[in-house]
């Protein structure tokens, strides 16, 4: 049995550099690669909050691209810069995860791919059978 492989792209000049995809889906599986808080301009805010709600919107917009959505998130892992932050990003997580409750995993990191980044954002879902 051959499962369909459905990319996804932002079109981040990342993903070229790099090699990757925003979102892959396999079956009825969604992975969304780390998602930081650019929004569609290339621009980022420089609160840590306002780059974790973009970051969450950016990874809700390719979920409905790969047929999911929210509901379906059944894991998150969230990268800080500054584990100071976790509250804020925390609460921005939970306006969109609170009643779902995906397995979560919070970190601190060193550093992002580029200094202004705070933080970055994972997602995995499953899409129920039809």
């Amino acid at each position: 049995m051959t499962m369909s492989r459905q990319i996804i792209t932002s079109g981040s000049k990342w993903e070229p550099i790099i090699g990757y995809s925003r979102a892959v889906r396999v079956g009825r599986q969604v992975f969304v690669s780390g998602t930081t808080g650019t929004d569609g301009s290339g621009k980022m805010p420089s609160d840590v909050q306002a780059q974790a709600k973009q970051a969450l919107q950016n990874i809700v917009a390719a979920l409905e691209k790969a047929g999911a959505s929210p509901e379906h998130v059944v894991r998150t892992r969230i990268y800080l810069t500054r584990m100071e932050d976790w509250e804020k990003v925390g609460k921005a997580h939970g306006e969109i995860f609170g009643s779902i409750m995906p397995a979560t995993t919070l970190v601190e990191v060193s550093k992002l791919i580029a200094p202004e980044m705070l933080v970055e954002i994972e997602a995995d879902a499953v899409i129920p059978e039809a």
